[in-house]
């Protein structure tokens, strides 16, 4: 039995507590957040206790930490639960400053310990057999990856001002994919951007729409669509292009029903949003997570691929700025 201190109680804390909760190998002892309230009724509601970092942290109980708070507070307690010796399950990003990112990481490395952050598409049933089918060459050598990825609406522009602009809050989850199912780190990275949703994004100095294209160094190359708005769900799809095919994984949608009449073919929209969409992804990975520290087992994605991602981010947005393709040298 693994024993969990989690940091978080909100949205995603919730649904990583309720899985914790679910799996038998398991049991969270510990909540912290700054809300006390929420704090109380996420560990009411899974037999935990309310608590502070230093007290959950010196539980030799604990055997691990999900840091799913702020993300401001990420790397500061990676640190602690690297010093703690906890196992480390830290959604993403660690940090996004790339220097805080390199202190939580050599934290991690000189603790020993096995951290996994949270690029939950990874662990999508979908994704996942289509990596696994891209590995084993199923379609031959990769040419492109294209990589589709639409919110169904602007989250509140409080939450913007703090997200890092939407290259770090958003397109990180795609360029992990990307690099994922290229087969080798981009090194050029070229980006448009603009606030075509609502042009109070861009007062505040983001973008909400955006193209990005990467190049690897062997020529091939991957396009990653985003937009903040997408009238009829979320709108999340994958296709790999390879000498000998092509793979494409698809929108989830409620039902695979389809309904054909003399006026129209109708089927069902996508799910909704992240919360839906990879539900089934949540909890694959928290168990893959838990493998990792109770079997030994290796860690799927960690500090190295949570990096790689942020960097990439940083060139978009350079890219952006300066008008003009960026080498992934460039950043570090």
């Amino acid at each position: 039995m693994l024993h969990f201190a989690q940091f978080g109680a909100g949205r995603i804390g919730a649904i990583h507590a309720a899985n914790l909760a679910a799996n038998p190998d398991a049991s969270l002892r510990h909540v912290i957040d700054v809300n006390a309230a929420a704090a109380g009724a996420l560990a009411a509601k899974h037999g935990a206790r309310v608590s502070t970092t230093e007290a959950a942290l010196a539980d030799p109980e604990v055997g691990a930490v999900i840091i799913a708070s702020s993300t401001d507070t990420h790397a500061e307690l990676v640190i602690a639960a690297a010093q703690a010796g906890k196992a480390i399950f830290c959604e993403k990003p660690i940090d996004l400053s790339l220097a805080r990112n390199d202190a939580a990481i050599a934290a991690v490395r000189a603790a020993g310990v096995p951290m996994l952050v949270g690029f939950n598409r990874r662990f999508d049933p979908s994704f996942a057999e289509l990596q696994r089918r891209v590995a084993t060459g199923a379609i031959g050598s990769v040419e492109q990856v294209i990589v589709t990825s639409r919110d169904p609406g602007l989250p509140p522009l409080s939450y913007l001002k703090g997200s890092g602009g939407q290259f770090r809050d958003m397109t990180i989850h795609d360029f992990d994919m990307a690099a994922w199912l290229l087969g080798e780190a981009p090194v050029e990275v070229f980006a448009y951007g603009a606030a075509l949703v609502d042009p109070a994004v861009g007062a505040e100095g983001d973008i909400d729409s955006c193209m990005v294209l990467l190049r690897t160094a062997s020529g091939r190359m991957a396009h990653i669509n985003n937009s903040r708005r997408a009238t009829y769900g979320y709108d999340q799809r994958i296709e790999v292009l390879g000498s000998l095919g092509r793979l494409i994984a698809g929108n989830r949608t409620p039902t695979t029903v389809e309904q054909a009449d003399a006026d129209s073919v109708r089927s069902d929209k996508p799910l909704h949003f992240f919360l839906e969409r990879y539900a089934e992804a949540y909890r694959i990975e928290l168990a893959a997570f838990i493998a990792a520290v109770t079997e030994g087992a290796p860690v799927p994605v960690g500090a190295e691929e949570a990096r790689a991602a942020l960097v990439l981010a940083e060139a978009a947005l350079l890219s952006l700025r300066e008008h003009r393709p960026v080498m992934v040298a460039e950043i570090g």
